[in-house]
């Protein structure tokens, strides 16, 4: 039997169709389809201020025809979308669907993604190449805009998936336009004050900035979420200079926040801070609450399903409440099931691969993680779920993720990511990789077949996250056959940082660059300045130029190189250089510059 649990705390067994979300109704401000007509708003309302300017509604409906202007004189369906300024973005976003066509988000800049974009739409806004320009010198008002459909306009995102690989998923416009109400709903009160701005860590193009940033600011008339944060420094001079703010970010970007700061000024700024995108550990919660003053309000759900519950560890512990106008039930074999107007079918439930525990409220759940995958391994069923909670209970361990590795065609082996704790790395450091190799694989032996128990291990320091906050299974096997050697840190502060790493002659990037010299190319040691940089911190792995490249001799394969990084916040700067006991290998700097 499948038990139901809607945010009023009424079960919903099938009896008819009951009384839904009597506790706490989705409000109802402009809707998605009319946000863009001339006379939603007042002309003087203030739509966005971004570098000291303000843009008024009649500004932004004029931004609006100018790019519908310019998308109606295209041929095919699809425009693809990407925009730094989430002013020009959103005009574009509106244009897009005034003219008829669809709105295909980019993802990000890769060139592989870039190239496979433009082979599917008929056009490019924005920083994609050969952008389209909106319609200049044309009569203010040209373009008569009538309310969207909220059935027939859509708009594609990507989202990364478990694999790594970009993932298209087509939104409607109405299940766009439920969602920012409920979001409205269940937060418009923290957001009450005059003139709250949307601080932000997280892009646009995704679901969750998306939302956020642009769609629920301009259905509840606040304005859009214009001011970007990159890294921690950025979102210090950005507080300072916002009266009053709502933080937008992730958990990887407020787990990291520097404790050693004093947040005390700039966090009565504040009125809220959001997370999603991931799971944002009890420890990072406390983190951001000790830090910012703050407990987050933390967004569950993903792209497909949108939204689907909230909490605020400080009140809520681990429970989930839904969110208004969501309905969840718990299926037979105990995964959560979700129905609201947030899906394509609002009358169907889609089942997700999250397993949860109904409380004693009725009205609100626990999550117990995913569902297990089970994998064969010599002929037997093996849980690499029940193989992660295993080591998750040792004390040096903080997260662990497993993967199989198919490298040899007669047996697949698991190879295991360990997060370590504060006394794992000492551990490490004192009694080295083959005793704490030893000691993890004791803890597994009394509950894994002998046959599954790991024969690989690698320690970092956080698991890989892609942009969004996800750990993607590509992201973990590329630790097993890398593209760079493992560092291990030296040294580590807010501006500088010192890696020691050793040339093993698998390394991936030894393979085939130069058939009659086997070495590092230049192009993979600056990978590595760009890698660990972001690791060491917290920047963003994208640089527009390098200077004062010097490449003095070859990284071979059985060398032991130093890498020192220093970051100029102030300049965008990354500086560098590699050497080993032969001596200087590589210098220079890199820079992301007012476009990064």
């Amino acid at each position: 039997m499948c038990v139901g649990i809607s945010n009023a705390g009424i079960p919903t067994h099938k009896t008819g169709k009951g009384k839904e979300q009597e506790g706490m109704q989705v409000s109802r401000g402009l809707t998605l389809a009319e946000v863009a007509m001339p006379d939603a708003r007042a002309p003087s309302h203030c739509v966005a201020q971004q570098q000291g300017m303000s843009y008024t509604h009649a500004q932004w409906v004029c931004a609006v025809q100018a790019w519908c202007g310019a998308f109606r004189l295209l041929p095919g369906a699809e425009v693809g979308l990407y925009f730094d300024d989430p002013f020009e973005f959103s005009a574009a976003l509106w244009g897009a669907w005034h003219a008829g066509k669809t709105p295909v988000l980019a993802s990000d800049l890769q060139p592989q993604h870039v190239a496979h974009l433009q082979s599917t739409v008929s056009a490019c806004a924005g920083l994609l190449p050969h952008a389209v320009q909106p319609l200049t010198g044309a009569p203010s008002g040209q373009e008569v805009l009538q309310p969207l459909s909220l059935h027939t306009a859509q708009v594609v995102l990507f989202t990364s998936g478990s694999t790594g690989a970009p993932e298209r998923i087509t939104k409607q416009l109405a299940q766009l336009d439920a969602e920012v109400h409920a979001l409205e709903a269940a937060f418009g009160a923290c957001m009450s004050g005059a003139g709250v701005q949307v601080l932000a860590t997280v892009s646009q193009q995704h679901i969750y900035g998306l939302l956020f940033r642009i769609l629920w600011p301009l259905s509840a008339g606040r304005m859009l979420g214009t001011v970007f944060a990159r890294y921690t420094e950025e979102l210090v001079q950005h507080l300072k200079t916002t009266p009053q703010a709502a933080l937008v970010s992730s958990p990887a970007m407020l787990s990291r926040l520097p404790e050693h700061w004093d947040w005390s000024l700039y966090a009565t700024r504040l009125c809220a801070v959001y997370s999603s995108g991931g799971p944002l550990s009890a420890e990072a919660s406390a983190h951001t609450l000790a830090v910012l003053g703050h407990s987050p309000n933390e967004v569950f759900g993903s792209s497909e399903t949108g939204g689907i519950a909230w909490r605020r560890r400080v009140e809520h512990g681990d429970t989930w409440q839904p969110l208004p106008g969501v309905e969840v039930q718990l299926q037979a074999d105990g995964c959560l099931a979700v129905r609201s107007a947030h899906l394509q079918d609002p009358h169907q439930w889609w089942t997700t691969a999250d397993r949860a525990q109904a409380t004693s409220q009725g009205n609100s759940f626990v999550l117990q993680g995913r569902v297990d995958r089970i994998v064969k391994i010599a002929e037997k069923r093996i849980s690499l779920t029940a193989i992660e909670q295993t080591l998750h209970s040792h004390e040096w361990v903080q997260q662990a993720k497993a993967v199989v590795l198919e490298q040899h065609a007669d047996a697949a082996r698991i190879g295991m990511v360990v997060e370590l704790s504060a006394t794992g790395w000492q551990a490490l450091q004192q009694q080295g990789r083959r005793a704490v190799g030893h000691a993890l694989r004791m803890q597994l032996e009394p509950s894994v077949e002998r046959v599954a128990l790991p024969r690989h291990w690698r320690y970092v320091t956080r698991l890989p996250m892609n942009a969004q906050s996800k750990i993607t299974q590509q992201s973990l096997l590329t630790l097993f056959n890398p593209l760079m050697p493992t560092a291990q840190w030296l040294q580590r502060s807010a501006t500088e940082a010192l890696a020691r790493m050793h040339i093993d002659a698998n390394l991936r990037v030894l393979e085939g660059h130069f058939p009659k010299a086997v070495l590092v190319p230049g192009v993979a040691q600056l990978h590595w300045v760009v890698s660990l940089g972001a690791e060491a911190f917290g920047i963003a792995p994208q640089f527009t130029r390098a200077e004062v490249l010097k490449f003095q001799q070859p990284i071979l394969p059985g060398d032991t190189v130093e890498m020192r990084l220093q970051w100029h916040a102030d300049k965008h700067c990354l500086q560098f250089a590699l050497n080993s006991a032969r001596g200087a290998h590589a210098s220079g700097r890199l820079l992301q510059g007012a476009c990064a």
